[in-house]
């Protein structure tokens, strides 16, 4: 029996543009199935990488936002910790993952650095879905105008975005739901 597919809405916060000189701060992961059924999900703020240091416009802009700041500094872990139980998670759910991410590009690259580097694997392999690439395709756009403000008020939910990573996980995975019962209507 072929497992479905799981989609994981993820969001990072990170202290840079790039890992590696940079950190991921935090990451959150909801895991949904097409319906929208919110089927798990998985949080972690994570210590700084050694030697890594906050880019100069990265840390202006949470200068701007010290309450998703002070979140995602609480309860911090080793990497290597936060990286293999996100692995465990990932394969304990009742399906393949999916990453999912807007843009996917951002969050996937340090999700799947991370991933590498602390856990030796990746539950992704090398997939990611873009939302804006969906977003382009379903509004028959540019890539550049698929963007948010652009988007038809009934794809969203009323969910908060905060900037703490499985907040905008949770929302981000409502909107790629409906989004996708859209594509198919």
């Amino acid at each position: 029996m072929n497992k479905p597919e799981i989609y994981i809405s993820t969001d990072i916060e990170a202290d840079g543009p790039i890992p590696g000189p940079h950190s991921m701060l935090s990451f959150g992961s909801a895991a949904y199935l097409a319906d929208k059924t919110l089927i798990g999900t998985f949080a972690a703020n994570l210590d700084t990488l050694p030697g890594a240091a906050g880019h100069p416009n990265t840390m202006a802009w949470w200068a701007q936002n010290q309450v998703a700041w002070d979140t995602c500094r609480v309860n911090c872990q080793p990497p290597e910790t936060a990286m293999r139980n996100y692995v465990a998670w990932l394969k304990a759910l009742p399906g393949k993952p999916v990453f999912v991410g807007y843009p996917a590009a951002y969050d996937f690259m340090f999700v799947y650095w991370y991933l590498m580097r602390f856990a030796g694997e990746s539950p992704f392999s090398h997939s990611a879905l873009d939302m804006k690439t969906l977003a382009m395709v379903l509004l028959k756009t540019n890539y550049r105008k698929a963007t948010k403000r652009n988007m038809p008020k009934a794809w969203f939910d009323p969910l908060p975005h905060t900037h703490v990573a499985l907040d905008d996980a949770i929302e981000q995975g409502a909107l790629f739901c409906n989004m996708l019962g859209h594509s198919v209507t």
